[in-house]
Protein backbone atom coordinates (compact mmCIF):
# COMPACT_ATOMS: atom_id res chain seq x y z
CA UNK A 1 0.00 0.00 0.00
CA UNK A 2 1.04 3.24 -0.81
CA UNK A 3 0.13 6.70 0.55
CA UNK A 4 0.34 10.27 -0.35
CA UNK A 5 -0.99 13.52 0.07
CA UNK A 6 -4.28 13.07 -1.49
CA UNK A 7 -4.52 9.45 -2.44
CA UNK A 8 -3.83 5.52 -1.30
CA UNK A 9 -3.07 2.83 -3.92
CA UNK A 10 -3.57 -0.80 -2.77
CA UNK A 11 -1.97 -3.08 -4.89
CA UNK A 12 -3.55 -7.00 -4.53
CA UNK A 13 -0.54 -9.16 -6.22
CA UNK A 14 -2.39 -11.86 -7.48
CA UNK A 15 0.96 -14.52 -9.69
CA UNK A 16 1.70 -11.63 -11.78
CA UNK A 17 -1.12 -9.67 -12.20
CA UNK A 18 -1.90 -6.61 -9.89
CA UNK A 19 -5.04 -4.49 -10.10
CA UNK A 20 -4.99 -0.95 -8.70
CA UNK A 21 -7.69 -0.06 -5.87
CA UNK A 22 -7.86 3.60 -5.03
CA UNK A 23 -9.18 4.21 -1.43
CA UNK A 24 -9.12 8.45 -1.41
CA UNK A 25 -8.57 9.48 2.63
CA UNK A 26 -10.87 12.47 2.19
CA UNK A 27 -12.93 13.20 5.53
CA UNK A 28 -15.65 13.94 3.54
CA UNK A 29 -15.87 10.36 2.42
CA UNK A 30 -15.24 8.74 5.46
CA UNK A 31 -17.80 11.37 6.64
CA UNK A 32 -20.84 9.89 4.02
CA UNK A 33 -19.50 6.41 4.24
CA UNK A 34 -20.21 6.57 8.23
CA UNK A 35 -23.50 7.80 7.73
CA UNK A 36 -24.54 5.52 4.49
CA UNK A 37 -23.14 2.84 7.00
CA UNK A 38 -25.53 3.30 9.76
CA UNK A 39 -28.39 0.91 10.14
CA UNK A 40 -30.58 4.31 11.84
CA UNK A 41 -29.90 6.47 8.42
CA UNK A 42 -33.34 7.20 6.59
CA UNK A 43 -33.80 7.01 3.22
CA UNK A 44 -33.68 10.48 2.26
CA UNK A 45 -30.12 10.85 4.02
CA UNK A 46 -28.59 7.79 2.77
CA UNK A 47 -29.66 8.84 -1.01
CA UNK A 48 -27.89 12.04 -0.23
CA UNK A 49 -24.60 9.77 1.34
CA UNK A 50 -24.78 7.99 -1.66
CA UNK A 51 -24.86 11.22 -3.80
CA UNK A 52 -22.13 12.66 -2.45
CA UNK A 53 -19.68 9.29 -2.14
CA UNK A 54 -20.57 9.27 -6.01
CA UNK A 55 -19.01 13.05 -6.25
CA UNK A 56 -16.39 12.69 -4.41
CA UNK A 57 -14.82 9.29 -5.78
CA UNK A 58 -15.66 10.52 -9.37
CA UNK A 59 -13.80 13.77 -8.84
CA UNK A 60 -10.61 11.00 -7.43
CA UNK A 61 -11.58 8.35 -10.97
CA UNK A 62 -11.34 11.11 -13.54
CA UNK A 63 -9.01 13.22 -12.17
CA UNK A 64 -5.80 12.18 -15.09
CA UNK A 65 -8.26 11.85 -17.40
CA UNK A 66 -8.97 15.03 -19.05
CA UNK A 67 -6.25 16.74 -21.74
CA UNK A 68 -6.99 20.79 -21.56
CA UNK A 69 -6.50 23.93 -23.94
CA UNK A 70 -4.41 26.97 -22.78
CA UNK A 71 -6.26 29.88 -24.31
CA UNK A 72 -7.53 33.74 -22.75
CA UNK A 73 -10.41 35.16 -21.19
CA UNK A 74 -11.35 38.27 -21.18
CA UNK A 75 -12.30 39.13 -17.04
CA UNK A 76 -13.70 42.19 -16.06
CA UNK A 77 -10.62 44.05 -15.87
CA UNK A 78 -8.20 42.00 -18.67
CA UNK A 79 -7.21 39.77 -20.60
CA UNK A 80 -5.60 36.70 -19.10
CA UNK A 81 -4.73 33.08 -19.69
CA UNK A 82 -6.98 30.04 -19.43
CA UNK A 83 -7.88 26.47 -18.99
CA UNK A 84 -10.20 24.79 -20.51
CA UNK A 85 -11.22 20.86 -20.69
CA UNK A 86 -10.59 19.16 -24.17
CA UNK A 87 -13.39 16.40 -24.41
CA UNK A 88 -11.37 14.86 -27.49
CA UNK A 89 -12.52 10.87 -26.32
CA UNK A 90 -16.11 10.14 -25.02
CA UNK A 91 -17.16 9.66 -21.54
CA UNK A 92 -19.78 7.08 -20.80
CA UNK A 93 -21.05 5.92 -17.39
CA UNK A 94 -23.03 2.85 -17.02
CA UNK A 95 -25.03 2.16 -13.46
CA UNK A 96 -26.09 -1.76 -12.81
CA UNK A 97 -29.30 -1.30 -11.92
CA UNK A 98 -30.72 -0.72 -9.27
CA UNK A 99 -27.80 0.08 -6.55
CA UNK A 100 -26.22 1.87 -9.16
CA UNK A 101 -28.52 4.82 -10.05
CA UNK A 102 -27.69 5.97 -6.34
CA UNK A 103 -24.12 7.16 -7.01
CA UNK A 104 -25.29 8.81 -10.56
CA UNK A 105 -26.71 12.06 -9.14
CA UNK A 106 -23.18 12.72 -7.51
CA UNK A 107 -21.03 10.81 -10.74
CA UNK A 108 -23.17 13.65 -13.64
CA UNK A 109 -22.82 16.54 -11.17
CA UNK A 110 -18.40 15.97 -11.57
CA UNK A 111 -19.05 14.47 -15.69
CA UNK A 112 -22.30 16.14 -16.79
CA UNK A 113 -21.79 15.61 -20.59
CA UNK A 114 -21.65 11.78 -20.40
CA UNK A 115 -23.28 9.24 -22.13
CA UNK A 116 -25.58 7.22 -19.64
CA UNK A 117 -26.43 3.22 -20.67
CA UNK A 118 -28.75 0.85 -18.37
CA UNK A 119 -27.60 -2.85 -17.28
CA UNK A 120 -29.69 -4.47 -15.18
CA UNK A 121 -28.14 -7.15 -12.84
CA UNK A 122 -29.74 -9.41 -10.54
CA UNK A 123 -27.90 -11.82 -7.76
CA UNK A 124 -30.07 -15.06 -6.99
CA UNK A 125 -30.07 -14.67 -2.64
CA UNK A 126 -29.84 -18.82 -2.79
CA UNK A 127 -27.36 -19.70 -5.14
CA UNK A 128 -25.54 -16.17 -5.69
CA UNK A 129 -25.60 -16.55 -9.44
CA UNK A 130 -26.05 -13.41 -11.77
CA UNK A 131 -28.34 -12.75 -14.58
CA UNK A 132 -29.23 -9.84 -16.53
CA UNK A 133 -32.36 -8.51 -16.68
CA UNK A 134 -31.98 -5.43 -18.82
CA UNK A 135 -29.10 -4.78 -21.08
CA UNK A 136 -29.33 -1.23 -23.32
CA UNK A 137 -25.81 -1.14 -24.03
CA UNK A 138 -24.67 -0.29 -28.04
CA UNK A 139 -23.05 -3.21 -29.88
CA UNK A 140 -19.80 -1.34 -29.66
CA UNK A 141 -18.13 1.78 -28.36
CA UNK A 142 -15.15 3.71 -29.42
CA UNK A 143 -11.66 2.09 -28.62
CA UNK A 144 -10.91 5.27 -27.37
CA UNK A 145 -14.15 5.34 -24.66
CA UNK A 146 -13.58 6.62 -21.28
CA UNK A 147 -15.92 4.81 -19.23
CA UNK A 148 -17.31 4.83 -15.44
CA UNK A 149 -19.24 1.70 -14.38
CA UNK A 150 -21.44 2.63 -11.32
CA UNK A 151 -21.58 0.14 -8.88
CA UNK A 152 -21.85 0.41 -4.81
CA UNK A 153 -21.31 -2.68 -3.75
CA UNK A 154 -17.96 -4.88 -4.98
CA UNK A 155 -19.38 -8.33 -2.89
CA UNK A 156 -18.86 -11.97 -4.34
CA UNK A 157 -17.54 -9.86 -7.92
CA UNK A 158 -20.21 -12.31 -9.54
CA UNK A 159 -22.24 -8.49 -10.73
CA UNK A 160 -19.02 -7.11 -11.74
CA UNK A 161 -17.21 -10.08 -13.68
CA UNK A 162 -20.43 -10.30 -16.05
CA UNK A 163 -20.61 -6.53 -16.21
CA UNK A 164 -16.61 -6.78 -17.25
CA UNK A 165 -17.51 -9.42 -19.75
CA UNK A 166 -20.36 -7.47 -21.81
CA UNK A 167 -17.97 -4.35 -21.69
CA UNK A 168 -15.10 -5.85 -23.49
CA UNK A 169 -16.73 -7.99 -25.82
CA UNK A 170 -17.85 -4.22 -26.95
CA UNK A 171 -14.65 -2.94 -27.21
CA UNK A 172 -13.84 -1.12 -24.03
CA UNK A 173 -10.36 -1.11 -22.90
CA UNK A 174 -10.02 -1.71 -19.38
CA UNK A 175 -7.57 0.46 -18.70
CA UNK A 176 -9.50 2.97 -19.42
CA UNK A 177 -12.63 2.24 -17.09
CA UNK A 178 -12.72 2.94 -13.75
CA UNK A 179 -15.16 1.37 -11.58
CA UNK A 180 -16.75 4.10 -8.74
CA UNK A 181 -17.64 1.22 -5.50
CA UNK A 182 -18.65 2.66 -1.91
CA UNK A 183 -17.32 -0.73 -0.53
CA UNK A 184 -15.35 -3.61 -1.81
CA UNK A 185 -14.57 -6.97 -0.54
CA UNK A 186 -10.92 -8.96 -1.19
CA UNK A 187 -13.36 -10.99 -3.32
CA UNK A 188 -14.57 -9.06 -6.07
CA UNK A 189 -11.12 -7.58 -6.22
CA UNK A 190 -9.27 -10.96 -6.72
CA UNK A 191 -11.69 -11.74 -9.39
CA UNK A 192 -11.02 -8.58 -10.96
CA UNK A 193 -7.71 -8.33 -10.55
CA UNK A 194 -7.02 -12.20 -12.48
CA UNK A 195 -9.31 -10.71 -15.99
CA UNK A 196 -8.18 -7.17 -15.91
CA UNK A 197 -4.95 -6.39 -14.07
CA UNK A 198 -5.18 -3.42 -15.47
CA UNK A 199 -8.07 -1.84 -14.84
CA UNK A 200 -8.90 0.60 -11.61
CA UNK A 201 -11.45 0.39 -8.68
CA UNK A 202 -12.26 3.65 -6.39
CA UNK A 203 -13.92 3.16 -3.01
CA UNK A 204 -14.59 4.75 0.20
CA UNK A 205 -13.64 1.61 1.75
CA UNK A 206 -11.86 -2.36 1.73
CA UNK A 207 -14.20 -4.23 4.25
CA UNK A 208 -12.87 -7.66 5.92
CA UNK A 209 -15.30 -10.16 3.77
CA UNK A 210 -18.77 -11.74 3.09
CA UNK A 211 -21.22 -13.74 5.10
CA UNK A 212 -22.72 -16.75 4.24
CA UNK A 213 -25.24 -15.12 2.18
CA UNK A 214 -22.83 -12.83 0.21
CA UNK A 215 -23.17 -9.82 1.96
CA UNK A 216 -20.22 -7.74 2.81
CA UNK A 217 -19.18 -7.42 6.38
CA UNK A 218 -19.50 -4.91 7.77
CA UNK A 219 -21.35 -3.42 5.42
CA UNK A 220 -23.92 -0.82 5.00
CA UNK A 221 -26.49 -3.43 3.91
CA UNK A 222 -28.20 -3.32 0.67
CA UNK A 223 -27.88 -0.56 -1.11
CA UNK A 224 -30.33 -0.77 -3.20
CA UNK A 225 -33.14 -1.23 -0.85
CA UNK A 226 -32.10 1.15 1.16
CA UNK A 227 -31.75 3.88 -1.39
CA UNK A 228 -35.17 3.34 -2.33
CA UNK A 229 -36.87 2.29 1.19
CA UNK A 230 -37.73 -1.15 -0.05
Amino acid sequence: MMEGKSRIWLTIPLMTLQLRVYVPPHPLIKHWLAIARDVSTPPALFRSAMTELGRWLTYEATRDWFTTVETTVQTPLCECPATYINPEAPMVVIPILRAGLALMEGIQSVVPLTSVYHLGMVRDEETLQVSCYLNKLPDSFDPQTRLIVSEPMLATGGTIMATMAELTKRGIDPGLMRIISVIAAPQALQSLSQEYPSLQVYTAIIDQGLDERGFIVPGLGDAGDRTFGT
